[in-house]
């Protein structure tokens, strides 16, 4: 096949998807995610590292079995409510990479341990509180993990000597395992977050605590460091599964590894270089990634969603010589695949540059 046969082919599949979906409509190429699958678990094999991806980007099971399949232990959430869909779904080693806090997280995390095998994250006394609450309710030891912050400024303690005191309260709480650190570290930041990792760890030692069994590391961006901070057992990474606009700019991807486009139809062409996209803030989310333009479309790379309302998406087409016309269907490489796949209740997949079904969005809106 040749290339032009090959984009005949695919825009082919896009007109087919908006007469028989509509538009927009959020399509993933399953034969894309394989090859993103396989090349990440390949990765982390090589390393002698845990795959263990985050399911924050794709929210489904059912692509949760398909990592699961190539060799992922385990799973991230980052909410709660995500971990109790892929609980009922069968998965029981989760990672919950957010602190929880309250009476009503504590009771769902302790039903949760009745029945699958998350682990918690902390990184202050209150939120150790709530672990050990949880956890003797729950009638067993729940295994506890320490967020570190190294320099992205996000969650996380700042310190060493704090991380060890966390350590501390963990050891004292009764019911709770200190199973090890969480790291996010930002990009190039692999000095810095080992003497973090050292340091800590030889405190925790210091205490009396073993050594951590858990260092996990996290980001799609981050694998071009994988393996390089010494100690860590597995990495967390979301994006890679369907990548997105952002991670081409990160150099993490290619276009060729991006699998979820937002097929869309152009709806009005008020005037000769503007048109409007039935695509807008609420399909497409309105997260730009610090990048021009809301996405990239991919027939006409040289126009610029420039701006949103809930339901348009406002086209600069300035710089097209041939611009679309209304009526004319597109497909868009979103800026940040992971808000854009909470936005839809399903995904259309396809294989083969056919469509072979629909995946729900099972774990979408669990904002808690």
């Amino acid at each position: 096949m040749t290339a032009a046969t090959g984009e005949r082919a695919t825009t082919a599949l896009a007109h087919t998807i908006a007469r028989e979906f509509g538009t927009p409509c959020a399509v993933v190429d399953l034969d894309r995610v394989d090859a993103n699958i396989a090349r990440l678990q390949a990765r982390c094999d090589a390393a002698g590292i845990a795959n263990r991806p985050h399911i924050k980007t794709h929210k489904s099971p059912e692509i949760a079995r398909l990592q699961r399949q190539a060799g992922a232990a385990g799973i991230t959430c980052q909410k709660l409510g995500e971990a109790e869909i892929f609980a009922e779904a069968g998965f029981r080693d989760i990672l919950i990479s957010y602190n929880l806090l309250g009476e009503e997280k504590i009771a769902r995390l302790a039903r949760l341990a009745r029945r699958a095998d998350p682990i918690a994250s902390v990184d202050n006394p209150v939120a150790v509180e709530a672990a050990a609450e949880a956890a003797r309710r729950a009638g067993r030891i729940l295994p506890v993990v320490i967020e570190c912050d190294t320099g992205r400024k996000r969650a996380g303690v700042e310190t060493p000597a704090e991380a060890v005191e966390i350590a501390r309260l963990i050891r004292d709480a009764g019911g709770l395992e200190m199973a090890g650190f969480l790291l996010y570290p930002p990009e190039g930041g692999v000095p810095v977050t080992q003497r973090f990792l050292d340091e800590a760890t030889a405190g925790c030692r210091d205490l009396g605590l073993p050594a951590p069994r858990i260092v996990s590391t996290g980001g799609t961006p981050n694998l071009a460091d994988l393996g390089r901070i010494a100690g860590t057992t597995e990495h967390r990474a979301g994006t890679y599964v369907f990548n997105d606009r952002m991670m081409v700019a990160a150099g993490a991807a290619t276009l060729a590894d991006c699998a979820l486009t937002v097929v869309a139809t152009v709806v009005s062409r008020g005037g000769p270089t503007r048109g409007i996209l039935d695509a807008g803030s609420k399909t497409l989310s309105s997260d730009t990634g610090k990048l021009d333009g809301f996405g990239l479309i991919l027939e006409h790379p040289e126009a610029r969603i420039h701006a949103f309302a809930e339901e348009h998406g406002f086209l600069d087409l300035s710089a097209c010589a041939a611009p679309p016309q209304v009526g004319d269907v597109v497909r868009v490489i979103p800026n940040h695949v992971c808000v854009v796949v909470n936005l839809q209740n399903r995904l259309v997949a396809t294989r083969g540059g056919r469509v072979v079904g629909e995946i729900p969005v099972a774990a979408r809106g669990r904002i808690s």
